[in-house]
């Protein structure tokens, strides 16, 4: 069951397309795991295109060309509507190779990731241990995306977080000081939070940072002076 969804901010500047791609992308992905928030962003896709087209319709009842222009367009999609050689492309080839997914393999475990990553995955793994990520490239400058997995029995190292973090778990489980979680999870932590999440099973999640993690426990602090670097 999921525990951990967007808020409503999020879920509206999406809605209204004003969210960055790699926050984006995490809004829809989530919304495709969990029939609550879909919902919920429907409605508000909804509302939003009502204001659009409100606004619209106030700003061509103010100009007179607009007006004009409006009407030469419907005539001219009369014409192109009742066009008997109108070539008209198969809907149902169109949504499949829209909306299709994407399957992935790593660490000899196959994940079917959600349709949000059907554009983005096209880097190669990295890891150490059981630890692994594909970098995906948001054209952002600061904000790092990426997909990370964790094998089974694995675990990231005590840290907390310079910046924000956002993970949404897209297959498996993990626990860490907080919760246990499952797919469709959405958490963002800051510099108040310090865990170190472990998982049983393995899990795949996709991770938003805008700062570098720093690890606070044992060895892995030595890794603190390249976390610049590698984040």
């Amino acid at each position: 069951m999921i525990k951990y969804h967007p808020n409503q901010d999020l879920l509206t500047l999406h809605a209204q397309g004003e969210l960055p791609l790699s926050l984006s992308i995490a809004v829809s992905a989530h919304c495709e795991l969990c029939s609550e928030c879909a919902a919920k962003l429907a409605s508000l896709t909804l509302a939003a295109t009502e204001d659009s087209f409100t606004l619209s319709a106030i700003s061509s009842d103010d100009s007179q060309m607009n007006a004009e222009l409006d009407s030469d367009l419907e005539a001219l999609l009369a014409d192109m509507m009742t066009d008997d050689n109108l070539d008209v492309a198969d809907s149902s080839q169109q949504t499949n190779s829209t909306v299709s997914n994407i399957d992935i393999t790593v660490k000899g475990q196959d994940y079917r990731l959600p349709r949000a990553f059907r554009q983005q995955v096209a880097n190669q793994w990295q890891g150490i241990g059981k630890v692994s990520r594909l970098r995906l490239d948001t054209g952002e400058i600061k904000a790092r995306a990426s997909l990370l997995h964790i094998a089974e029995n694995g675990e990231i190292p005590q840290h907390s977080h310079k910046g924000e973090e956002l993970t949404l778990l897209l297959a498996g489980e993990f626990s860490d000081e907080y919760n246990t979680y499952t797919a469709g999870d959405f958490m963002v932590l800051n510099s108040e939070h310090e865990h170190s999440p472990k998982t049983v099973e393995g899990c795949l999640c996709y991770t938003v940072v805008d700062a570098p993690l720093y690890f606070t426990k044992g060895i892995s602090k030595l890794l603190n002076p390249i976390g610049e670097l590698i984040y």
